[in-house]
């Protein structure tokens, strides 16, 4: 693991607040697509989540978009989620276990239409989000390549809540061959924003081109070390699905 000092302060999203808008309504409505998409044989297929099938996924990806509708919606998964938790083990766990109950019985057939409603409430609650909230630090340290971080409120809502249900739609996709849709204005934004914070993490000289409708050319400088993949496998071998070695051993959250 390529080991970085944590930062100076806490992580701030990348995105302008209107552009992380725009990348959460869209990534809602595409997964929305997708779950939609899926066929009766799909539900109960294994996924790259190892504790979720397709269905448990869905229900958290519901979950996580209900959450971010309201404070309220806050709070409440929050103090569920702290009623459950297992000393020591990560506060993320007991969230999302929370999310799957909420979501996991309900009738196939309700939710893509779920995802949907849910989903534009979701970008709207974050849109929605003042200034002075978003730029407060996040309670729960993150740890990350060997070290703890601290995160706002921002990063976590403009940033990490848009490529939690990207890659899980990822996961989606290679579960159950459900179409992948990709362009290079949504998919292509969020990538290029991955690979800028992963160039930071590792501040290493590099020259990364990625394939596909979310690729591109990214980095320079000399003594750099090259790295030619596809741009979807780039982001899994960062989010810890795929093994990486040299800087792409370096994580990304997502």
């Amino acid at each position: 693991m390529t080991l970085t000092e944590a930062p100076t302060g806490p992580r701030r999203s990348a995105h302008t607040h209107e552009k992380a808008a725009v990348l959460a309504a869209e990534e809602y409505r595409r997964c929305a697509d997708a779950i939609a998409a899926l066929t009766d044989d799909d539900w109960q297929r294994p996924t790259d989540c190892s504790l979720w099938d397709v269905r448990q996924l869905v229900a958290h990806l519901i979950g996580m978009a209900l959450m971010a509708s309201s404070p309220l919606q806050i709070v409440k998964q929050q103090r569920a989620a702290k009623a459950r938790r297992v000393p020591g083990a990560p506060a993320i766990d007991a969230l999302t276990a929370h999310q799957v109950d909420l979501f996991g019985s309900q009738p196939r057939h309700e939710l893509a239409p779920l995802m949907a409603r849910i989903g534009a409430k979701g970008a709207n609650g974050r849109r929605r989000m003042p200034a002075f909230v978003r730029g407060r630090e996040l309670g729960d340290p993150q740890r990350l390549n060997g070290a703890d971080e601290t995160w706002t409120i921002g990063y976590l809502t403009d940033t990490i809540l848009t490529r939690d249900p990207w890659m899980h739609r990822i996961d989606l996709s290679r579960a159950t061959g459900v179409a992948h849709v990709l362009t290079a204005e949504h998919d292509g934004a969020i990538v290029a924003d991955v690979v800028a914070e992963w160039a930071e993490r590792h501040g290493r000289p590099y020259r990364l081109a990625l394939t596909g409708p979310a690729g591109g050319q990214f980095g320079g400088g000399d003594d750099a070390e090259e790295i030619t993949m596809d741009a979807i496998e780039f982001c899994r071998v960062l989010s810890g699905r795929a093994p990486g070695t040299g800087l792409l051993a370096t994580e990304v959250p997502f």
